[in-house]
């Protein structure tokens, strides 16, 4: 497999990125959501919340890296007999994704930094708190990243519903190309079908 994209399939640099991000934002997500059940009481209410950061900082810069090899790929044309408005639908909720995903960082990162302390990841390098002394900073940073979150998540269960749409009912390649699986779609298979066998009997 071509590490670039191509104007059919995902080379395995997009496909790797795109499957490191899937479960870490998943999880992120899941993980945020358990923790405010926490009291301060609990063992976890300080390790917790240092991992969410962790990955945080690791999964923004995953993202990056992600935008950057978009920037300078092409990307794969939709798959054939995908009407216009799907493709358009479907590019648009990418886009949407990816400026979520920027947005709930810096609400993560100004809702860790708004007491000046630096964000540790995993003992590895640390980020340093550049924003603070917004008045109410934690407050309101941390409503906004619920809030974003929340809409990133159904945004990806609409994305994950429609890439399951295309393989069990359009039975396309949309899928299968982003799970580095190569071939022809069964839609093509069955038109080529048709096709060949009226010509033979044509002939």
């Amino acid at each position: 497999m071509q590490a670039r994209n191509n104007q059919n399939n995902y080379g395995w640099v997009a496909i790797m990125l795109h499957w490191l991000m899937a479960p870490a934002i998943i999880g992120l997500f899941v993980l945020g959501w358990w923790m405010r059940q926490l009291s301060y009481y609990d063992p976890w209410y300080q390790q917790a919340p240092s991992i969410h950061k962790g990955i945080g900082i690791l999964l923004l810069i995953a993202l990056v890296l992600r935008l950057l090899w978009r920037s300078v790929n092409i990307t794969p044309r939709a798959a054939p007999g995908t009407p216009r408005w799907q493709a358009l639908t479907a590019s648009g909720i990418h886009n949407l994704i990816y400026l979520l995903l920027l947005a709930i960082m810096l609400s993560g990162y100004l809702i860790s930094t708004a007491d000046g302390r630096p964000i540790d990841v995993f003992g590895w390098f640390s980020v340093a708190a550049t924003i603070q002394g917004i008045p109410n900073q934690e407050d309101i940073a941390g409503s906004l990243h619920e809030i974003l979150a929340w809409t990133l998540i159904i945004l990806i269960s609409i994305h994950a519903l429609a890439a399951l749409k295309h393989h069990f009912f359009d039975k396309d390649v949309t899928l299968r190309r982003m799970l580095g699986l190569s071939g022809m779609p069964t839609r093509l298979n069955k038109q080529n079908t048709v096709t060949t066998t009226k010509k033979e009997i044509s002939l």
